[in-house]
């Protein structure tokens, strides 16, 4: 397989055929984000990503998932990307789901219509990045979009018929606004509905923006017990009709798994335990991204 750069994927695609369709990511401005840094994006050669798909054919039988990576895989062009999907309908007939990294705005240039055909062709689900709901905080960490286009963009693929996955960071707005980003990022998850959310804690990383001003003291990070409070609140603030609430990612202090609404009362209670102590959190040199 030809993997250029840093290779990320979503933990549920663990298990995937990680297809490199483009190299790096098209926004790639994040404060927080240091993956892609140095690393000017580009769509690679359709004939590459053809070779990938035959080695998959014959050697990664075994994989019912293929995910396309890398950060927003979804700005390639609706023709490109419907070849694509149908070249690992027909070479990897076994495959029961393809997934996909996509920005609001790669989605935003798919009309409903488009998403459909790319349904249709076994784009299964689309991972999200919001972040936060608070606009202050988008502004600070350089998104680059405003969060009423999130969730309109969010709609937009679960109304096309796939499912959506949208990842929100604990602790980046700092202490100042903790419960104002807490908050409207449950009321922000609540607008959009999603099938899955997943929520990762912040670790700085000394390559970014935001680890510089973390270095120089501009940015101050919450402490574990202050980052369990923010997921409290933002859980207490999320209604989903019937959604995935995970906050087990590496980076999380305390592992959570629950299905919203059933499972909500009872996540904010063992929440609570952990707040006070009888359950204890993971230890930081445990913690990774």
């Amino acid at each position: 397989m030809d993997y250029q750069g840093i290779i990320i994927r979503p933990p549920s695609e663990a298990n995937s055929i990680i297809l490199q369709v483009t190299v790096g990511c098209s926004h790639n401005k994040c404060t927080f984000c240091g993956t892609y840094k140095g690393v000017r994006f580009r769509i690679k050669p359709e004939a590459v990503v053809e070779k990938d798909i035959e080695f998959a054919a014959r050697y990664c039988r075994r994989q019912r998932r293929v995910f396309l990576t890398d950060g927003d895989a979804l700005i390639l062009p609706q023709a490109r990307l419907l070849r694509l999907l149908k070249t690992i309908r027909r070479r990897l007939p076994w495959v029961t789901r393809v997934g996909i990294y996509g920005n609001a705005k790669s989605i935003r240039t798919k009309t409903p219509e488009a998403l459909k055909a790319l349904r249709d062709s076994g784009l299964g689900i689309v991972y999200m990045g919001l972040e936060s709901g608070d606009a202050v905080t988008l502004k600070k960490v350089r998104k680059g979009v405003r969060v009423e286009t999130m969730v309109e963009m969010g709609r937009k693929v679960i109304e096309a018929g796939i499912k959506l996955s949208v990842t929100v960071l604990l602790a980046l707005a700092g202490p100042e606004r903790s419960d104002v980003h807490a908050q409207a990022t449950g009321r922000a998850l609540s607008a959009i509905d999603p099938d899955y959310v997943g929520a990762l804690s912040l670790m700085v990383l000394p390559n970014t923006p935001l680890g510089r001003d973390y270095s120089q003291g501009r940015f101050k990070l919450i402490s574990p017990r202050e980052t369990l409070q923010e997921l409290k609140i933002m859980m207490a603030h999320t209604d989903l009709s019937s959604g995935l609430f995970h906050a087990n990612h590496a980076s999380n202090y305390l592992p959570i798994k629950a299905r919203l609404p059933r499972d909500k009362e009872a996540t904010l209670s063992l929440i609570d335990q952990a707040l006070k102590g009888d359950i204890p959190l993971k230890p930081e040199f445990l913690r990774a991204l």
